[in-house]
């Protein structure tokens, strides 16, 4: 247990670490976001969550890196236990239109896997993208692992279809609405998310997020729900 405790919190350090050094780093953003979560599904709690991201655009060039964590122990017993890490690299080779690499890899016991990893490639396109609209598609193909908690445990792999869609619009001033939906699709199981939410500006660099997500499994392992819920009330931090 204390090994674990000690991973969780080098990567809770590694998250505070990369958002201070990113105004030293040129022409990369970063956002940071921890607040109050309340989970329904596999797991019924109310704890705290963290999340955050960076983005560097570069000519034709756009990388991004993220690393979000659920975690919580109830009366002595972990009730949740989330991390996930994820990166995507983006080239544009006709206006609006370009080639995607990227990887994902989750942890997540309360969904009935022991772990799931993702490497992706595709093609994206903005639809719109201007100052206050934003909605970026992708498509493409990829190779997905996993490993169940089944005793014995099941280790698999499939062709992965994936999809995406994001969106965000600025209403006013001080507020702006996203959604953010993701599909991964093999002949064992599909997986989908989205998460849709509003933030409030309170100063330039600080917001209050209301968000609610939903994370489906088509065939999850025996015992566990296909459905699992998170609203989360978060403080961001955006560094610019």
């Amino acid at each position: 247990m204390d090994r674990k405790r000690g991973f969780y919190g080098r990567i809770a350090a590694g998250c505070v670490l990369l958002l201070a050094a990113l105004p030293a780093a040129a022409q990369w953003t970063g956002k940071g976001e921890a607040g109050l979560a309340i989970a329904d599904g596999n797991s019924d709690s109310r704890t705290a969550n963290a999340r955050i991201t960076a983005a560097r655009k570069l000519d034709a060039w756009e990388h991004s890196i993220g690393l979000a964590g659920l975690y919580v122990r109830t009366e002595g017993s972990t009730t949740a236990r989330r991390w996930e890490a994820s990166g995507q690299t983006r080239f544009d080779f006709l206006p609006n239109t370009f080639w995607y690499g990227g990887a994902r890899y989750e942890e997540d016991r309360f969904s009935g896997f022991d772990h799931q990893g993702l490497v992706t490639t595709g093609v994206g396109r903005r639809f719109i993208d201007n100052d206050t609209t934003r909605l970026i598609g992708q498509v493409g193909a990829g190779y997905k692992f996993w490993e169940t908690l089944d005793v014995p445990s099941d280790k698999d792999s499939s062709i992965t279809g994936v999809a995406s869609l994001e969106f965000s619009h600025q209403l006013t001033e001080t507020t702006s609405v996203f959604d953010k939906f993701g599909g991964e699709f093999t002949s064992d199981n599909n997986f989908l998310q989205n998460e849709v939410g509003v933030a409030v500006k309170m100063t330039d660099r600080v917001a209050l997020s209301l968000a609610y997500a939903l994370r489906h499994n088509t065939d999850p392992p025996p015992g566990f729900r296909k459905t699992d819920t998170l609203t989360t009330v978060n403080l961001v931090y955006e560094v610019k």
